[in-house]
């Protein structure tokens, strides 16, 4: 389908999801233009009754999901993949690691990295101010908000999204994470419902970032130009980082945002080495080491610590913040990289999100905190803690001013910001425009352009109306009813692995019929042997399928039919060289059975038949016919299986299926 077409322009929106969140949109963005000061309040007083009666909710389900994640990880459940058992990653570590670190929280380490140590060492939760102590404490309360528990929320939604939509086939929307409760129904309003909380939620928090963070960008530039403070230019750099954010949208996930991400990731990490090799080098590495392991000593005291017993108002102005903030950006940010991860295993997945931007992460809060934390105790830079109270989106700037090249760094660091909103901003449209239409990522132009444009458009009214505050509140107070919808997501999720579990034991466990048939004085072992080191081409293994695979598959459903089953048998060689059987258990399980026709390149081996040699020498790619169930690939190869033998490899499969069935009734 052309999606160019005059006729197909809308075809590809989901309606009711589509205009109902642009109507909450237009009419949560009214309000806060419109009475600022009124939304303001009401928002904030929303927020601070989650936070006040609903914060040991929220600490008590964020130390859930970290637990859930690392048990996912280190289980047998682990080995699972995202997509069928055959499918492979889209995009190398490397690629994949960018990607993850942009969308997740890059923009955030700019803005804080410096600042907020210094304001916890300023302002501990407990003990006196500026000392040793509040060092550490300063420390281990940033590792704290920016460490597993942030990343393994990101990583609970990407594992539901993507085990839902590339194992089982449902759409890459959030109302996926409610199969395993409410089954089909999630195609109805309630599903409907799901991913409009998460557009509006996208929508806003992609907007209060851009609103907010033009302010560190504003800031940089009149460091580095003199370029004035004003609202004016914040507007103007919204619309320009929007309108970059647009054209990497519209060029699309490879050419866009990973290109974006791994240039960012790469400033990244030179300047956080620049400041790593001319600061303290050595206390680095050391406080580094001595973080890490403070943190992961306290890590279940932390997670559960309210402060009950000694009441105050750090751990709403901080800590549950962040978990609000997290838990109202892990739509977004989770759809994403559930995008991007097909092919992975759920341990591949469980433990990259989780560990390894959380690893980097803890490295640049540790070299940007702890140095500005030395200048000041050291009396190196006493000034740095006013100037990061007075103004947090220039504590980078005037960190940086104590190194050499002060201004090549600080223009470095202004690159990075805008190209760290430019990834939130075109990562968050793409999100959008996915679960406007269904899950679909073949949209047409113009959807994603619009979504781009109106978050720009968003943060412009926003700031323009001093809104901005007011819709940050709401988004975070949002986080509220969504946690309560992932607990359950979470629910299903390690109840549906429980059930893939059950399947892959009665794969294991199940009797072996012998359907190879080389056994120890089988007749037909030589011929099997010397078909194992051919490599048939296409047209042999399609006349394979239809000779020998075909009437195997036509005997079997026969026999299945015999016995009142519903077999529907694809007995027609497609165009990808591939049959298929499928047997209906009126709702349990259908069982499925199929034979493909994969082509693979041709593996150099020497042959002492050099006339085979030379025969075959020209040619790259050969074919197998390989098996694949419900669940994806199995890897083996049928090529030169008689009939009788095929019959047998479909008879072990369906006993293995069979038996599967009746572990989980």
């Amino acid at each position: 389908m052309a999606n160019d077409a005059p006729s197909s322009r809308f075809s590809t929106i989901n309606p009711p999801v589509f205009f109902s969140s642009l109507a909450v949109i237009v009419a949560m963005a009214a309000y806060a233009v419109i009475a600022p000061e009124q939304s303001g309040a009401f928002f904030s007083r929303v927020r601070d009754s989650v936070i006040n009666d609903a914060g040991w909710f929220y600490m008590l389900s964020v130390g859930l999901i970290l637990g859930t994640v690392v048990y996912i990880g280190v289980s047998r459940y682990g080995d699972i993949k995202l997509g069928p058992d055959h499918a492979e990653p889209d995009y190398t570590y490397a690629s994949w690691f960018a990607m993850l670190f942009s969308a997740g929280m890059g923009i955030g380490l700019m803005f804080f990295g410096v600042a907020e140590p210094v304001m916890h060492y300023l302002a501990p939760p407990a003990g006196a101010p500026e000392t040793v102590d509040a060092a550490r404490a300063a420390m281990k309360a940033t590792f704290f908000h920016w460490g597993l528990h942030a990343w393994s929320i990101y990583a609970i939604v990407g594992l539901i999204l993507g085990y839902f939509s590339f194992r089982h086939g449902l759409p890459l929307t959030l109302r996926s994470a409610l199969y395993p409760i409410i089954g089909e129904r999630i195609h109805g309003p309630i599903g409907h419902a799901v991913d409009v909380f998460a557009i509006v939620g996208t929508v806003f928090g992609v907007a209060t970032s851009l609103g907010y963070g033009v302010f560190q960008v504003n800031a940089g530039l009149a460091y580095l130009f003199g370029l004035p403070e004003t609202t004016t230019v914040q507007v103007i750099l919204i619309a320009v980082i929007t309108g970059f954010a647009t054209i990497s949208v519209v060029t699309g996930l490879d050419a866009g945002i990973r290109r974006l991400s791994e240039l960012n990731l790469a400033l990244a990490v030179l300047l956080m080495l620049f400041v790593l090799l001319l600061g303290p080098t050595i206390f680095l590495m050391q406080t580094y080491v001595q973080n890490t392991g403070a943190y992961l000593s306290d890590i279940v005291n932390m997670t559960f610590n309210l402060y009950a017993y000694e009441p105050n108002d750090w751990i709403g102005g901080w800590t549950l913040l962040y978990w609000g903030w997290w838990l109202s950006w892990s739509p977004f940010v989770g759809m994403f990289i559930a995008r991007v991860s097909r092919g992975r295993t759920l341990r591949e997945f469980a433990f990259g999100v989780m560990l390894v931007p959380a690893l980097f992460t803890l490295l640049w809060m540790t070299v940007f905190g702890n140095t500005g934390i030395n200048m000041i105790a050291s009396g190196e830079f006493p000034e740095l803690g006013a100037a990061v109270l007075d103004n947090q989106a220039l504590a980078l700037f005037k960190f940086l001013e104590h190194f050499p090249l002060s201004e090549v760094l600080s223009l470095v660091a202004t690159v990075m910001v805008v190209v760290f909103f430019v990834t939130s901003s075109d990562s968050g449209s793409m999100v959008v425009d996915m679960l406007a239409s269904g899950g679909r990522n073949d949209t047409p132009v113009w959807q994603r352009i619009f979504w781009a444009s109106s978050e720009g458009l968003v943060a412009i009214a926003l700031l323009l109306a001093g809104g901005l505050g007011a819709l940050q509140a709401a988004t975070i107070a949002s986080a509220l009813p969504f946690v309560i919808v992932l607990l359950v997501a979470m629910y299903g999720l390690l109840a549906s692995l429980r059930v893939e579990g059950m399947r892959q034991q009665s794969h294991a466990r199940a009797t072996h019929t012998g359907a190879l048939g080389v056994s120890r004085g089988s007749p037909g072992w030589k011929s099997r042997l010397l078909r194992s080191m051919s490599f048939p081409k296409r047209i042999e293994v399609v006349k394979f399928l239809h000779d020998t695979v075909r009437p195997a598959m036509e005997s079997v459903a026969a026999e299945l039919r015999e016995h009142g089953l519903n077999v529907e048998l694809m007995n027609l060689i497609d165009e990808e060289g591939r049959m298929r059987m499928e047997v209906s258990h009126n709702g349990q399980h259908d069982f499925a059975y199929g034979v493909r026709a994969r082509p693979l390149t041709r593996p150099s081996i020497g042959f002492r038949n050099l006339e085979y040699a030379r025969e075959h020498a020209s040619e790259e790619t050969y074919y197998r016919a390989e098996v694949f169930l419900a669940a994806g690939g199995q890897g083996y190869d049928l090529m030169g299986y008689n009939r009788d033998q095929v019959i047998a490899d479909i008879t072990e499969q369906y006993e293995k299926h069979m038996h599967f069935l009746h572990m989980v009734s």
